[in-house]
């Protein structure tokens, strides 16, 4: 079986956790520990499911990165809860799951994933960087559709899409995203540039729908080439009105919009293992102090059952 780098989204991973696991059961100081639980679980189905040799649960470090809103002001302006000048905007998160984060950083280290975050930069920035070096094929875990932009079945880069849920995962190839929206991927980025998207702010270019967007590049290429031939009057003019109105907003999307995928992330991802008995002992007491049960010892388990001892270093 050949080498394959999963890359977790992790807090759209901990948000679906925290949301579809009933908050029933909680640590012995009362704290919910719902989405950790989740999320172990979650890790548990991916690693049985697709048996990947590297897992890296990819971080926020900047949820909402300075350059990213200096460029397109309201980018996911509609999640700040507190403004935070000279550093990090605080996002709009339920407490009982904020309580948990550190705990699900805990639980990850315990079973072995590594955790990468980078300095003003989104998880999305960090999948981006290690999807496009990686020299094995790769598996992204995300309800974000933006990564889209990443699938490239020459390279084997593909999305394991959770927005049905756990139990109705979406494999995402090159051939799914011509099917949904009449794009390749590597125009994914443009298309939703000119689509916007409410939930991150992005207003798009007005009156250019999914429809529109798609058969603009499937004429034009891309965003580059349809703004030219607007320039040069080969578009009627309605939609040359719009472009020309949306010219400011289109000048610096396409930045805002585009996964980073040149980070400088040195440690390459190293080979997913079972646990040994000091970590397992480890993993055991921390499941216990916090209430974690089952989810712990399936997550372990599944590590345990991966048959990947073959496995090197991923550059």
């Amino acid at each position: 079986m050949t080498d394959r780098l999963m890359l977790l989204d992790t807090a759209s991973l901990y948000f679906r956790a925290f949301y579809g696991v009933p908050d029933k059961v909680k640590a012995p100081n009362g704290m919910s520990v719902n989405a950790v639980r989740g999320l172990l679980d979650i890790v548990a189905k991916l690693v049985t499911t697709y048996h990947p040799t590297h897992l890296i649960a990819c971080w926020d470090d900047d949820w909402r990165p300075q350059w990213r809103v200096d460029l397109i002001p309201s980018y996911k302006a509609h999640r700040v809860v507190e403004t935070v000048p000279e550093g990090t905007d605080v996002e709009e998160v339920p407490d009982p799951l904020e309580q948990q984060v550190p705990l699900i950083r805990e639980a990850l280290g315990a079973l072995g994933i590594p955790i990468i975050g980078v300095p003003e930069h989104e998880a999305d920035d960090v999948i981006g960087t290690l999807a496009t070096h990686a020299s094995a094929p790769v598996d992204i875990v995300t309800g974000d559709r933006d990564l889209f932009q990443l699938v490239d079945d020459a390279r084997g880069v593909r999305v394991i899409y959770t927005a049905r849920g756990m139990s109705n995962l979406e494999l995402v190839t090159d051939a799914t995203v011509v099917t949904k929206y009449g794009v390749l991927p590597e125009q994914y980025a443009d298309f939703a540039t000119m689509r916007g998207d409410a939930s991150d702010g992005l207003p798009g270019v007005k009156g250019v729908g999914e429809k529109s967007a798609a058969a603009l590049l499937k004429t034009y290429g891309d965003l580059d080439g349809i703004r030219t031939a607007a320039a040069e009057g080969q578009l009627s003019a309605a939609v040359t009105t719009r472009f020309a109105e949306a010219s400011a907003y289109l000048d610096v999307a396409p930045t805002v919009v585009r996964v980073a995928t040149d980070l400088d992330i040195e440690a390459p991802p190293t080979p997913l293992r079972p646990l040994d008995e000091t970590q397992a002992d480890a993993a055991a007491a921390l499941a216990e102090q916090w209430n974690l049960g089952s989810a712990m010892d399936r997550a372990i388990a599944a590590l345990d059952a991966n048959p990947r001892p073959d496995a090197t270093p991923i550059s």
